[in-house]
């Protein structure tokens, strides 16, 4: 038994031997033209993408190897693509001397076939560069394949490495819609135009930069609570009655509100790390942008906390209330109905300010924005960086505006009446007796009013008993 397996062992490694052996001597069929590259211009505009069903240009070089020539190249894509209505431009080289050549391009479909007038020699350097054609819309990986003719005989081209291609959105679609209209090309044509302002950039820097103005609105919106609640606690810091905790509290409100806001960054992004303390850009983003806020919170929080009178002190002492419960109850519910203008304010300095975290590479606004811009030669991406911004410091001015004119109103004792009021108010006017006119209303008027207002007309009280 173990005889027949070794017989069987030695079998199956003389057959793999053979096999090894057989993969050696047989030559295989040598390639008279190698495909050396194929690439794309990017046709994205605002990126670095090729995108399928644009018109985009593709170049393609190939070499021919010792002993042969070529005649006609032909190249094939998959389908979906296209060669229709492309224009080809056929060079050959010597190592850097260009050989003259009168090659015509016939395209057909996603086929085109180039026939050259003299044939390439060996080590020619075959380079065909078509303009105007196509990609497949749908996008993907495109390899170039195709044949060659050498010495009378049709041979397959070796494929040449994938192109990466990006599917054709309907957002594309609308740039190549802009990129047609007439009064588009005449607008970019304006040198400020053109390099500020162009649609067709706008357009997409409103999808490419919109990650960035999330981070900006996400960094803002969590750091904003914690810098309200360290800003109201440096702001009951500052009132105390011990020296000590009022000592902190200004150290910290003076400190950070007299320093820019750039250092405190440069600071805590390099600071940080070279005491191995490593955190997340994004959530050291967020502690900065609180800290640096609070301290300008807590100066509003004591300003709003001073402006109440006196007397609400008196009055809630006067009824048994300590300091504590009347700072909760009474003192701070009037603070924050006359701070939240100013703190709506400061909200719209904060999120302006996370531009600033650019400078650390936080993914934010600005630093797409500049990446953006770096890719594409203009600066309309930062005009786009500035309608984000735009969209929500506007509102919030208003808002602010609405809020200072209601809290002026109010305390003036304007507003509008309720309903009910009104009406029972129109009532009442209507029950009324008619007030008599000319003398007699002069009359009426002079003996009425001592009455109405509780004195006798002889300066002393009246007796209305």
């Amino acid at each position: 038994m173990h005889a027949g397996s070794s017989n069987r062992l030695k079998r199956l490694v003389a057959a793999f031997a053979a096999l090894l052996v057989a993969l050696v001597l047989v030559p295989s069929q040598a390639q008279a033209l190698t495909t050396e590259k194929a690439t794309a211009r990017p046709n994205e505009d605002g990126g670095s993408g090729v995108i399928g069903g644009i018109p985009t240009r593709l170049t393609w070089e190939g070499v021919v190897e010792d002993g042969e020539s070529i005649t006609s190249v032909t190249l094939t894509l998959p389908n979906g693509a296209s060669f229709d209505n492309s224009t080809t431009k056929v060079t050959v080289l010597d190592n850097l001397t260009r050989i003259p050549n009168d090659a015509t391009a016939t395209p057909s479909g996603n086929t085109i076939a180039v026939k050259l007038s003299d044939p390439a020699k060996a080590g020619y350097k075959l380079r065909l560069e078509i303009e105007d054609m196509t990609f497949p819309s749908e996008g993907g990986d495109v390899v170039v394949n195709g044949s060659y003719e050498s010495a009378g005989k049709t041979q397959e081209l070796a494929p040449s490495k994938p192109i990466a291609t990006i599917a054709n959105t309907w957002l594309q679609q609308m740039v190549s819609f802009l990129d047609a209209q007439p009064w588009v090309q005449a607008w970019n044509s304006n040198q400020f135009l053109g390099m500020f302002l162009k649609p067709q950039l706008i357009l997409t820097s409103l999808f490419s930069l919109f990650p960035g103005w999330l981070v900006c609105l996400g960094i803002v919106v969590v750091a904003y609570p914690f810098a309200i609640l360290l800003g109201l606690v440096f702001a009951l810091m500052k009132l105390s009655k011990f020296r000590v905790v009022r000592a902190i509290a200004v150290v910290y409100i003076n400190v950070l509100r007299g320093t820019p806001l750039f250092l405190q960054i440069y600071i805590m992004f390099f600071g940080l790390p070279m005491m191995n303390i490593n955190i997340d850009n994004n959530v050291l983003g967020v502690i900065v942008m609180a800290i640096n806020s609070s301290a300008y919170l807590a100066e509003i929080f004591r300003a709003g906390i001073e402006s109440i009178p006196t007397g609400q002190y008196e009055a809630a002492a006067s009824l048994g209330m300590g300091r504590l419960m009347t700072m909760v109850n009474i003192i701070l519910p009037q603070t924050v109905r006359r701070v939240i203008p100013t703190v709506t304010s400061d909200f719209i300095m904060a999120f302006k300010d996370t531009s600033l975290l650019s400078s650390v590479g936080v993914m934010e606004l600005m630093m797409f924005s500049k990446n953006l811009t770096s890719v594409t030669g203009n600066m309309t991406p930062y005009v786009t960086a500035a309608i984000f911004y735009l969209i929500v410091t506007l509102p919030l001015i208003k808002v602010v505006t609405i809020i200072e004119k209601r809290i002026a109103r109010s305390e003036r004792g304007g507003g509008p009446r309720p309903k009910a009021k009104v009406a029972d108010a129109k009532q009442d006017d209507e029950q009324t007796p008619a007030e008599p006119e000319g003398a007699e209303a002069t009359l009426a008027s002079a003996l009425s009013a001592p009455f109405r207002a509780g004195t006798s007309v002889f300066g002393g009280v009246a007796d209305v008993r």
